[in-house]
């Protein structure tokens, strides 16, 4: 009886927590320790993080949440990027093989990287990386990624609304990024590298924002507990 009483509490318990993932877990793994942590099932999450990137990860715990979990989907976002110069890889971060390798020892001007991240700023069609989850006729292009295949993907409409240059010491470009929703940084990262002709993947990658939700009020999964993760809900009532 009384855990049939304690599943019924838990039931009715729903609100989104914002978690600030690490490197390293995928956005699953999140989702996971959420489980462990709750001992509710239904969760979900907005907007995936691949394992090398950190930042917000707005969580929906419980049934009601979960169901609402799509309202911060097209939220905007942003983005501090870490971006390697000289080479390229195929899955256009530091994940992946190097591809490229033309010009490691030549450094490119500052006043030459504002120039061209500043072309990025606007409404524009990107290419997803191929390693991706986007699916072509009904394939997610990472698993024809890895038999080593190609496709032919459609380019996303998307939109820049800012970049900012935060440092710059070559090889190592930082950069923060102002989005819309559906943006690959990985592929701007490429796309930069190419612009300004010596290559570039994706080092590092940190969200900092998803909508008005910051990365100051994100919580780090370790330091959540059954007592206290309620405490940290941003929205309890639906």
């Amino acid at each position: 009886m009384l855990l049939i009483m304690e599943s019924l509490l838990k039931d009715k318990i729903s609100g989104f927590i914002i978690i600030n993932k690490t490197p390293g877990p995928t956005s699953h793994n999140i989702i996971n320790g959420l489980r462990k942590i709750t001992g509710i099932k239904k969760i979900g999450h907005a907007g995936t993080l691949d394992p090398i990137a950190s930042g917000v990860l707005i969580c929906a715990i419980g049934r009601e949440a979960t169901k609402k979990i799509s309202q911060f989907a097209g939220m905007d976002k942003e983005y501090e990027a870490e971006i390697m110069l000289g080479a390229e890889t195929d899955t256009y971060d530091r994940g992946g093989k190097v591809t490229s390798e033309s010009c490691r020892t030549t450094i490119v001007a500052v006043d030459k990287i504002k120039k061209v991240i500043n072309k990025f700023i606007g409404k524009q069609k990107q290419l997803p990386p191929m390693f991706s989850a986007v699916k072509v006729r009904g394939k997610k292009l990472y698993e024809l990624a890895r038999q080593g295949k190609t496709s032919i993907r459609p380019p996303t409409d998307i939109e820049i609304y800012d970049i900012k240059l935060i440092d710059y010491n070559w090889p190592k470009l930082k950069i923060l990024v102002k989005c819309s929703s559906g943006t690959y940084i990985r592929s701007l990262a490429q796309d930069i590298g190419k612009q300004l002709g010596c290559g570039a993947y994706l080092n590092e990658l940190k969200r900092t924002a998803i909508g008005k939700y910051r990365i100051e009020k994100a919580i780090n999964l370790e330091k959540l507990d059954k007592n206290n993760y309620k405490d940290y809900f941003i929205i309890k009532e639906f």
